[in-house]
Parts: structure tokens; sequence; C-alpha cells
């Protein structure tokens, strides 16, 4: 990998050093790469460390031939604090140069200024980005981050369990069809007992807006008069979709139901679970992450979800984007690791952990495989969260997971959607 790795710095360094001849925008000074000396800080979310830690050593050893004096400060982070830690350290002199941002986060970074505008031409496959990253990373026409991967929901089964109850390996096609095998389910593993057929966090508003989103509902509209985003869980279509969620949960999950999807996944390496529906690399974590349980390994199997309707259900799409801070000294190093970071071997890297690549043009061959193909084929038609300034601060109010505890706790699903759409209205038009 070093070689092809050393061809993509080559060709970016030829750009940094232009950068390094002023003192402007972060560049640095006009000195030798060999002679640089100072620390990049790179905040990585902690899937890099579980799911691909040879790439991130392969690429800091690679920048390091071209910067042997540059030290890279690669710093894991969690996704639960990661937001309010970042936030501290803007407001202070120790900050990441490079920060990875969750693509529902990166727009009120771009609105209030915090991240430095990138050149997509000085990274690998910017013209086929994925179309979905490349929005959560644009502002009038700029760009301010670099798609990192993408995400979309599946079912992760246990093909074991449902082969035993039901007769047949193979996943459901429809709803109707999921309904009869969680039944079985239920009568081959113990009906009542701790465990659960389909194990639906209560508190999952990623897989609840699949069901919003399943039954003609969304989460805010956009008025073009007013200039102003508003709330729309209360309309019909939104609360079918939280009501069939909901009864799902209740029906089919024998855990704690006001939990969020932080352990589902465990809640299947310990086969207390069947069927859960996350990100597709959560397979691997079924089977090889911290607590994860090597005995499954070929038995956790991905599939397409079905929804509501007859159709499959649509997906989320996530993923992360990279984004360089605009106070940074070393914006030109930053711009560097990135690239290596996200180059097309790099993203080969992601493929071979059944993650999706930052671009179509090696999306696509995931199609045609049977391990990827529900994941990749779900990305054309995902959905994605209102590309609003203010977005971020209903994510950290919680108000969505907020609104599904207390329909769980037996609020009617109108009361608690009107006061959903109160607080979205509250805060989503806000940049600050």
């Amino acid at each position: 990998m070093n070689r092809k790795l050393m061809a993509a710095i080559g060709a970016v360094t030829l750009l940094g050093v232009t950068a390094c001849g002023s003192d402007s925008g972060g560049g640095g000074s006009a000195v030798a790469a060999e002679d640089r000396d100072e620390t990049l800080t790179v905040w990585l979310m902690g899937e890099a460390d579980s799911t691909w830690p040879e790439l991130v050593t392969e690429v800091n050893d690679t920048f390091a031939e071209t910067y042997p004096g540059v030290t890279v400060n690669v710093q894991y982070q969690q996704w639960g604090d990661k937001t309010t830690k970042l936030d501290a350290a803007l407001g202070g002199s120790e900050f990441p140069d490079v920060v990875e941002l969750g693509n529902t986060e990166t727009m009120t970074y771009i609105l209030n200024g915090v991240l430095a505008e990138i050149d997509p031409e000085q990274y690998d496959n910017s013209d086929t980005w994925i179309g979905g990253l490349v929005d959560t990373c644009s502002f009038e026409g700029a760009m301010y981050c670099v798609p990192y991967y993408a995400g979309s929901r599946v079912a992760v089964y246990n093909a074991d369990m449902f082969e035993a109850a039901t007769g047949s390996a193979e996943f459901p096609q429809t709803e109707d069809e999921l309904l009869e095998a969680m039944t079985a389910l239920d009568e081959e593993f113990g009906e009542g007992q701790a465990y659960s057929p389909m194990y639906l966090a209560g508190r999952n508003w990623h897989a609840a807006m699949s069901y919003v989103v399943g039954y003609g509902g969304q989460i805010a509209e956009f008025d073009e008069d007013s200039g102003e985003w508003s709330g729309t869980l209360s309309t019909p279509e939104a609360q079918a979709g939280i009501q069939h969620y909901i009864d799902l949960v209740k029906e089919w999950n024998r855990g704690d139901q006001t939990k969020d999807e932080e352990d589902h996944a465990l809640a299947m390496a310990q086969e207390r679970a069947a069927l859960i529906y996350g990100n597709g690399w959560e397979a691997g974590v079924v089977v090889h992450g911290a607590e994860g349980n090597p005995e499954l390994e070929g038995t956790i199997q991905v599939a397409g979800m079905p929804g509501p309707n007859g159709e499959p259900l649509p997906s989320f799409i996530g993923g992360s984007d990279l984004a360089i801070v605009e106070k940074s000294d070393v914006q030109d190093l930053a711009a560097e690791w990135i690239a290596l970071f996200t180059s097309e071997e790099s993203m080969e890297v992601l493929v071979g952990k059944d993650t999706l690549p930052n671009n179509t043009k090696q999306l696509e061959p995931l199609k045609e495989n049977p391990t990827t193909a529900p994941m990749a084929n779900a990305v054309p038609d995902a959905w994605f969260t209102p590309i609003a300034p203010g977005w971020s601060a209903v994510e950290q109010q919680s108000v969505l997971p907020n609104m599904l505890l207390e329909v769980l706790r037996g609020t009617p699903v109108e009361e608690a959607t009107a006061t959903a759409d109160a607080a979205i209205d509250d805060l989503i038009n806000n940049e600050a």
C-alpha cells in the first residue's frame, strides 16, 4: 500500500509546498518538508480504532516518510460527548487540526466559521463523492469538509436462529413475512424470556424516522416564502410511522425498551437477539468487536429491511466527514493527511471492512457483492436529516429520542409529536 499512498501524498505535497511559502491561512512557513517539526492533532471517532486501526497506522507511517519531524497525534473520541469536548477545545488553545464529524453535525460548524474551506481537487474521486455526503459539507458553493465514509441501515440477523425457527436462513422479503418469522422465533427460543426476536431500541430515532419516511412523512420542511424550517412530525403520515415503530418495539423487544441502540450489537453477540436494525458495519462488531462473539462468524448476515406498505424500509444515509479547523496553523499538513486517509486505496481498506466508501465509483461494485449489496443498494433512495442551521441543536437536546420515550411511556403520539414539533421550531432555524 505504501507506493500508492506515496503517489497520493506526492500530488498533494505539490500543492502543500505552495501553501508553505505563505504565512496566511495557516499555511506554515517556507520550510522544507523534511524540516517541518509541528504537531498535527487528529480527532477520529472510535470506529477507526476498533475497525480499521491498520489504516490509521499505515497512513501515519506514509505521512512520516515525507514529514519525519511532524508528530501526528491521533486522539479517538466517542460520539456521546465529542461535540461537547470539541466546543470546549475550540474555545481554548488546544484544539484538533483535523476533526471527524458526523454528517448531521457539519452544518452548525460551517455556519459558525469553525471549518476551513477545502479544495475538492486535492482529494481522490471527488468528482464521484456520494451526493448525500457532499451536501453535508457544502454551503453557498464552497466545501468545508471531505467525505470519509457512508453508512446505511440494514437488517443484521442471526441466520442460524432464523433457520432453526422458520426452516430457512433467508431473510424475509416483506414485513408480513418478517412478523411471521418473529412469532416462529418466539416459539423456538422462548416467548417472554430475556430474548428478543427483533431488538429495536425505543430511543433509536434513526430507525423510527425510517418508518416515518416509509409512511410518507418527514421530520421538518422548509418554507421558501419565509425562509424557515418547521417541524412536521404532527402530520398523519409521520404519526403513523412513529406509532408503527413503537408498536414493533413493544411487541418484540423483551429487554429495556427505553434504551438507545448503543448496545444492540452486544445483545446480538450474546445471542439475546435474532435481529437488529443498524449500520451494516455493525455485523462485524457483533462478531469481531471488543465484546463480539467470534463463534458467530458466518452466522451474522445482513439484508434489506422490509418496511410498511410492501416497500423496503427507507434507510438513513449516515456517515462521517473530515474537516480542517479554521484556527489551525498547519492547514496544509491537515489537508495532506486527509488526502491520504481518504485516498482510493484507503477507501478499499474500508470496503474490506464492509463499510461504504465515500464515492460512487467504489460503491458500484458493492451492489453485486451479497455481503455489501444491502447497504450499497440502500444509498440511492436514502433519506437525510434537514440540512438546517439548528439541526445539530435538535440532536444535542435529544428532541427525537425524548419524543419516542414519551410515547413508550404512554403519552399519545399526537401529544408527543406536537411537543417535539414545538421544540424543533425553537431550535432548527438558529445558527448558534
